[in-house]
């Protein structure tokens, strides 16, 4: 027998995940829109994942298996919908991979009626989390995601090694998992993204070198390497292009975010930035173009954040964070996924046309306090003089 609970449930969840998510009226930036409602979180899990149904094993309805968040998601659209494979973590610390759709890309998700199941292939791993989906020209959809396992040489209980885990599917549904990526002069991967296209007849990454699992050590930002098979992917050098730079966000590290988005102008990069504050690591989001023929080479940096976590957004798990993995362009329209405080799901949206406005016309960072003053007052001086006319 059903437990009478269920019902009551199913029927408040279904209204949860019906709600229409407007745009928010209290911000503006010009630059894209924000959302009233998150547009997953733990409460969009489907109960037949956390609940035993049945009222004899389970006659309190418990919470046999719980799910503390839903965070950074790939993004990709497929089949006429907005599809994001979800980080789900568990109440058990555990992360695992599942899809949400939904029709209009900004509410009404639903996840499919299973988690993804990968191909248990490496025996050492213990986590798995954030995948970037790229819908690659060789006709594959590959995931690359962060393969966690213990790091057996140290014997701190915390320690870890992070490696570039890859997978490849056509419907998100059937997965065909690949060898880790192999980066020849760095330790660690986190953040890892496959490039759309080939390049030079090579399939390209953007990397994020690490010495260890959570500091970046000599990495000095975003990387770009070359492999000639991505069935045993071997990257023999990286490029950094994105770099760590001295006071600015991306101070104490870097990493790739969404798939580059491909615009006239170039290859639009959305990721993030981190810094130390006196309250622990800040993650923002921030821009920049690399040149069509060339992905390795940057061409714009628009100073500054992009996205930054706001009210409520500032508050959970990890406190005071955004993050992104996934972004879909579909019909011009641009759909940025970020998650906040590694805690749920949020959606914005601009379109080609300001994205590429932003990229190649924001001022580039001039790295100093009296030329960013300077900067300023330029600006200030430009817009008095034109409202004085």
């Amino acid at each position: 027998m059903i437990h009478e609970k269920y019902f009551e449930m199913a029927k408040a969840q279904e209204e949860f995940l019906s709600r229409p998510n407007k745009v928010r009226t209290d911000f503006y930036n010009g630059i894209y829109e924000r959302y009233e409602n998150p547009i997953l979180t733990r409460d969009s899990i489907p109960l037949t994942w956390k609940y035993d149904l049945c009222k004899e094993t389970n006659p309190f309805f418990m919470e046999r298996l719980g799910i503390n968040a839903v965070m950074n998601s790939g993004a990709i659209y497929l089949n006429g919908k907005f599809c994001l494979v979800c980080r789900v973590e568990g109440n058990d610390r555990k992360s695992f991979f599942a899809v949400a759709e939904s029709p209009n890309g900004i509410d009404n998700f639903r996840f499919r009626p299973y988690p993804i199941t990968l191909p248990d292939t490496c025996p050492e791993e213990t986590n798995v989390y954030d995948m970037r989906l790229t819908q690659h020209e060789d006709g594959w959809i590959y995931g690359v995601f962060c393969s966690e396992s213990k790091d057996k040489s140290n014997p701190d209980l915390g320690a870890a090694v992070a490696a570039a885990g890859i997978v490849r599917t056509h419907d998100l549904e059937h997965w065909e998992r690949l060898p880790n990526l192999v980066t020849k002069k760095s330790p660690q991967q986190r953040n890892v993204c496959l490039h759309p296209e080939f390049v030079n007849g090579k399939y390209a990454f953007y990397t994020r070198p690490m010495d260890d699992f959570i500091n970046t050590g000599s990495g000095g930002g975003i990387g770009f390497g070359l492999c000639d098979d991505i069935t045993h992917a071997v990257i023999d050098e990286e490029k950094i292009i994105s770099k760590r730079i001295y006071h600015t966000i991306t101070e104490a590290k870097n990493g790739a975010g969404a798939t580059p988005i491909k615009t006239s102008r170039g290859w639009i990069h959305i990721s993030h930035g981190v810094r130390n504050t006196a309250d622990g690591l800040r993650y923002v989001l921030y821009v920049y173009a690399t040149a069509l023929d060339e992905p390795s080479r940057v061409i714009a940096e628009p100073s500054g954040v992009f996205l930054v976590p706001l009210g409520a957004e500032r508050t959970g798990d990890v406190s005071n964070v955004v993050f992104s993995n996934g972004a879909i362009e579909h019909d011009g329209k641009v759909y940025i996924y970020y998650a906040s405080s590694d805690t749920r799901m949020h959606v914005a949206t601009t379109t080609v046309e300001r994205l590429v406005d932003y990229t190649f016309n924001t001022p580039a960072d001039p790295h100093r306090s009296p030329d960013c003053v300077k900067q300023r007052c330029e600006l200030i001086k430009k817009n008095l003089e034109l409202l004085e006319k």
